[in-house]
């Protein structure tokens, strides 16, 4: 008797309407549940290029014949990147991060990632997760590099870049295209930039904080805008490049120099002529604050304010100040040089 009671009540349950008590509430999505991994207490971690990061994941208990499997989680091309597999004895590293990778492994319920000598293609996400049969689950963690945005077109003006010349650029010059986050972040601190640009994921965007005719118009609220995803081959724009902290040290030599001066006074101290990505990491970590003009890898001339005044181009804010692409004959400026 009591055994048919208990089946008609399964059954009440398993017949129930949709507005039973167990019902969760219309576009509420279910929690994860974790048995065996911890929910990481701080889900970003910040650092910046050269230093070495952890990346967390920790097991509540072992489980029998599991592993841990880390990826990094690439968006833009729809594919997750195996990093490291380990069965808690053993493990095995995958792909070009192989090198700089290992677990931290403290104790024995330690599954952490750490990453030595970061490089700027190791920001993104990343995922930890635990293979036991039916039972697997994962958390994701975000790696996130501090550095600056700067924006960049060729000697030959605005809008030459398609997706691939604008990346390339990016990489010649010490940087890597942004991501859409670090434009933002840029914007919010008050990058205003009226040319469109290309960024990582191939779409086109440009960070605007005073609205203008020229840009948009007045009428339009200032705000990252955006042309949306374009053809990597045919269109043209510029390039928003990131740049993190540097393992070396920029500095100026006076003198009146013409560009191919400029790069034999730098290597007759030992050192480079710097790239462009390298000044605005010196400006932006170092507090470099010159007021001279000096060439660049690229052929350019820039100089780098940290602190505005009216005889340093009279602008308020600091930022690395450009004269363009000068006549690489013109012996009028001085140099800036990297060692590392």
């Amino acid at each position: 008797m009591h055994r048919l009671l208990l089946l008609d009540c399964l059954w009440l349950l398993a017949a129930s309407p949709a507005s039973s008590i167990f019902q969760r509430p219309t576009g509420t999505p279910a929690p994860p549940r974790l048995q065996y991994l911890l929910e990481p207490l701080h889900p970003t971690v910040h650092t910046q290029r050269g230093a070495t990061a952890t990346l967390p994941c920790v097991l509540r208990t072992l489980p029998h014949n599991y592993r841990v499997k880390w990826s990094k989680v690439e968006p833009a091309n729809y594919r997750e990147d195996v990093i490291i597999i380990t069965n808690g004895l053993y493990h095995k590293n995958y792909g070009p991060l192989s090198p700089r990778v290992r677990l931290r492994h403290s104790h024995r319920y330690d599954a952490s990632l750490t990453i030595t000598d970061v490089a700027l293609e190791d920001e993104g996400r990343y995922r930890c997760q635990l293979v036991n049969g039916l039972e697997d689950e994962s958390i994701s963690l975000t790696l996130h590099l501090e550095g600056v945005v700067f924006p960049y077109q060729p000697s030959n003006g605005r809008y030459k870049f398609n997706y691939h010349e604008a990346k390339q650029a990016c990489e010649q010059q010490d940087s890597r295209l942004a991501t859409y986050q670090q434009l933002y972040k840029a914007w919010t601190e008050g990058l205003d930039w009226c040319n469109a640009g290309w960024i990582l994921d191939g779409t086109v965007h440009y960070p605007i904080i005073n609205s203008r005719e020229p840009c948009g118009g007045r009428l339009l609220l200032p705000g990252v805008r955006t042309y949306g995803a374009r053809d990597k081959q045919k269109d043209r724009f510029d390039a928003f490049c990131f740049t993190s902290a540097l393992q070396g040290q920029v500095y100026f030599i006076r003198g009146h120099l013409n560009f191919k001066e400029a790069g034999q006074a730098c290597r007759s101290h030992g050192a480079a002529i710097a790239k462009v990505g390298q000044l605005y990491s010196a400006w932006k970590f170092s507090q470099l604050d010159r007021c001279d003009g000096g060439w660049l890898a690229d052929g350019s001339v820039r100089y780098p304010i940290a602190v505005p005044r009216e005889r340093c181009g009279g602008l308020p804010d600091p930022g690395v100040r450009s004269f363009g692409f000068p006549s690489k004959e013109m012996r009028t400026y001085g140099t800036y040089c990297f060692v590392g």
